[in-house]
């Protein structure tokens, strides 16, 4: 608890801040639910930006301690849900401003930030930041079907970033800001993909360059430490880079 106040601390002094600015790859298009794999790899074999399983941290068998409760919600932050809720995990750059477009949204039980679709087991923020782990910067939606739809939490991503972009965001660049989305079930796999043909036709009207938002089977949701944790929440002014593109997102066009 004291090493994680004092991290906080030293992100609201600005000693800290969010992940050093990676090298500029380019907005190379992932049409397909597959990551980016280079000319180098063997066949078949997924890279991330270059780096490959076996290049990856191995990482750690512990978890990553987070507090018992939502700072902003008071609901439960990890596992057990109560039962009847969904998840869903976007990728949309800098971790903190894509959380804090979620946890207010009607229907919204719980959202964390945490890092996937990488190799390395349990990864730490510096090691997502050096670039090591083939991370992404996540949040994780907990949500109540009931109350509102994936395909309103959908919305809330596409128009919540520019997903032109590829290993960047803004000024934020590096692979742990691509944009995507990590689904849990063939049905969400389903309308994920067909809102990202649907946003992504809309883009190319309004001119802008091809949607390289990648759409993969969720895998392992690695908590991040604690400060990071509604991070704008406890720090009001603190920094986010998130700018959409301006471009409304369709809905009710039959996605399921």
């Amino acid at each position: 608890m004291r090493s994680a106040r004092r991290a906080l601390s030293l992100l609201a002094a600005g000693v800290l801040s969010g992940c050093p600015s990676g090298q500029d790859r380019g907005a190379s298009p992932l049409p397909d639910a597959t990551a980016a794999v280079s000319t180098g790899a063997p066949a078949g074999q997924r890279t991330i930006a270059g780096l490959t399983e076996e290049q990856a941290l191995p990482g750690r068998p512990e978890r990553m301690p987070v507090p018992a409760e939502h700072f902003v919600l008071g609901t439960r932050l990890a596992p057990p849900f109560p039962d009847g809720l969904e998840r869903a995990v976007f990728a949309m750059g800098c971790f903190w401003g894509s959380e804090k477009r979620f946890w207010g949204l009607p229907g919204v039980y719980t959202t964390a930030v945490g890092y996937t679709a990488g190799f390395t087991k349990n990864p730490t923020y510096p090691e997502v930041c050096a670039h090591r782990t083939g991370h992404a910067e996540a949040v994780l939606v907990v949500f109540d079907p009931r109350k509102t739809s994936y395909e309103a939490l959908l919305v809330a991503f596409f128009e919540g970033h520019d997903p032109t972009q590829g290993m960047r965001q803004g000024n934020d660049q590096g692979s742990q800001y691509r944009s995507g989305i990590y689904t849990a079930s063939a049905a969400q796999e389903k309308v994920a993909l067909a809102s990202r043909a649907a946003y992504g036709a809309k883009l190319r009207e309004a001119g802008f360059g091809a949607i390289t938002t990648e759409v993969l089977p969720a895998t392992e949701f690695y908590y991040a430490e604690e400060y990071h944790q509604q991070y704008l929440a406890k720090n009001p002014g603190g920094y986010c880079g998130h700018g959409g593109t301006g471009i409304s997102c369709p809905v009710g066009l039959g996605l399921r």
